[in-house]
C-alpha cells in the first residue's frame, strides 16, 4: 500500500544561518534529481539483507527495540538520537503495560485496552524500522570509510535523511541530526498511525484520548539517581495529534537530556544499570511492584500522595511487558516518501525558550487523579452489578 503523504507548513521561519543554508542547498538539489534504483551489487544486496534480518530480530516488541537504542547509543555516542529514542521507548513501554495496569484496566475494558496498545505498539515498531537501519548504514559508513547512504532509497527511507546523513559524516552535528531524525520520525507515522482512519477513529478522536490530554495524565519521564534518591525529569505532553506539537516535544526533550552533562551523565548511568522491562518498578520500586499485592475485592481508598504510599497501603501493580502483552505481527509497512519541502527544516534552529524538565510535581498529581478516576469506577461498577 503506498500513501500520499501532505505537505505541510512549520512555524513562522527565522532566517536560516550556517549550516542550515548548506542542508537547504543538498535538500534542494536531491529534491531536483530523478531518482534512479541502479542494479545492486552482491556486496551491497547481501549488506541490505543483514540490515533487514537485523532490524527485524531486535524489532520483537518494546524490550528489544529500546535495548537496541541504547546499546547503539553506547557504541556510537556521537548519535545522540539513539539516547533520546531510547528514553522515550522507555516510555512507551511503560504506557503499554499501564494498560494492564492496576489503575487504568479499570478504566478501560479489555477491547478498549488491546487497541490503545496497538496504536503504541504500531507506532513503536514502525519507527524502530525506518530508523535503526539508518543507524546501522551509518554503522557501516564508519567502517568502509565512504558515505553508503545511497542505499538509503533501497530500504525505503526518506531522500531527506539520505541529505541529512552525508552532512553529519561532514560536519558531525550530533544536534541537527537529532532534529532530522525527530522530523523524520514524526513525519513518517503522522499518516501511517496519527492520520490512520482506523486509529483515528478507534483511538485519536476518542474520550479517553482527549481525556488524557485534558488531565495531563501524559508524560515523558526521565528517571535518574541523585543522592541516593531516583528523580524524575520530562515533559508533559498535549496534544499528541499535531505533529508540530510532536517535534517541539522532541526538541524539548533533547534539550533535557543533552543540555547539561551531569544531568546526562547520570541518566546514562541509570539507564545502563537498570534494564527496562517495561514496569514502572524499574524506577520506583517503593510506589510500583511487577506482582499484584492488593488482594482480590479489597475496599478502595486513596493509596498515593506526593508519589507516595499511605502507611501500610500496596504498591501499584505495573507488570513486566513480556508478561502483559505478546509480541505481535505486523503487517508491512506502508511505503511513500513523507519528505516535500524543504522548508521543514525551519524546526531545526535552535530553541527560544529554557527548558527545566521538573516534571515530579504534575506526574505526582497526575497519578493521584487516575487514582481517584480508577476507583470511582470500580466503585460504579460494583454499584451496578
Amino acid at each position: 500500500m503506498m500513501i500520499i503523504l501532505c505537505k505541510f507548513i512549520p512555524m513562522k521561519p527565522k532566517l536560516l544561518q550556517g549550516s542550515l543554508i548548506k542542508i537547504k542547498q543538498e535538500l534542494k538539489k536531491i529534491s531536483s534529481k530523478t531518482v534512479v534504483k541502479e542494479d545492486l551489487s552482491h556486496k551491497d544486496r547481501l549488506l541490505i539483507k543483514e540490515i533487514y534480518d537485523k532490524t527485524s530480530l531486535l524489532n520483537s516488541n518494546n524490550i528489544t527495540r529500546t535495548k537496541a537504542y541504547l546499546d547503539y547509543y553506547n557504541r556510537f555516542p556521537e548519535v545522540h538520537w539513539s539516547f533520546l529514542a531510547h528514553m522515550v521507548s522507555r516510555n512507551a513501554g511503560w504506557n503499554m503495560t499501564d494498560l494492564k495496569g492496576e489503575l487504568l484496566s479499570r478504566l478501560l475494558n479489555r477491547k478498549e485496552a488491546a487497541v490503545f496498545f496497538n496504536f503504541l505498539e504500531r507506532g513503536n515498531w514502525l519507527i524502530f524500522q525506518d530508523v535503526f537501519p539508518q543507524l546501522l548504514l551509518y554503522e557501516e559508513s564508519l567502517k568502509y570509510g565512504k558515505s553508503l547512504f545511497h542505499l538509503l532509497s533501497y530500504l525505503n527511507i526518506s531522500v531527506f535523511m539520505e541529505a541529512m546523513w552525508n552532512f553529519f559524516l561532514d560536519e558531525k552535528d550530533p544536534y541537527l541530526l537529532t532534529m532530522a531524525l525527530v522530523i523524520n520520525e514524526q513525519s513518517y507515522i503522522e499518516e501511517r498511525v496519527i492520520r490512520n482512519p482506523d486509529y483515528k477513529k478507534m483511538v485519536v478522536n476518542t474520550l479517553q484520548f482527549k481525556l488524557q490530554d485534558y488531565l495531563s495524565v501524559t508524560h515523558i519521564i526521565f528517571p535518574y539517581e541523585e543522592k541516593d534518591e531516583i528523580k524524575l525529569a520530562g515533559q508533559t505532553i498535549h496534544h499528541f495529534e499535531s505533529l508540530h506539537e510532536r517535534i517541539f516535544n522532541g526538541k524539548r526533550l533533547y534539550n533535557i537530556l543533552f543540555a547539561q552533562e551531569d544531568r546526562l551523565f547520570v541518566m546514562r548511568k541509570w539507564a545502563n544499570q537498570h534494564p527496562h522491562t517495561g514496569s514502572r518498578k524499574d524506577y520506583w520500586p517503593h510506589l510500583f511492584n511487577n506482582v499484584m499485592e492488593s488482594p482480590p475485592g479489597s475496599i478502595l481508598k486513596p493509596r498515593i500522595k506526593g508519589c507516595r504510599l499511605f502507611p501500610g497501603a500496596e504498591r501499584v501493580y505495573s507488570p513486566c511487558l513480556e508478561f502483559a502483552w505478546k509480541d505481535q505481527t505486523h503487517s508491512a509497512a506502508e511505503t511513500g516518501d513523507w519528505y516535500k519541502d524543504w522548508k521543514v527544516i525551519y524546526y531545526m534552529q535552535n530553541l527560544d525558550e529554557t527548558i527545566d524538565g521538573e516534571i515530579k510535581h504534575d506526574y505526582c498529581k497526575s497519578l493521584e487523579i487516575l487514582e481517584l478516576a480508577s476507583n470511582t469506577k470500580k466503585a460504579i461498577s460494583h454499584r451496578d452489578e
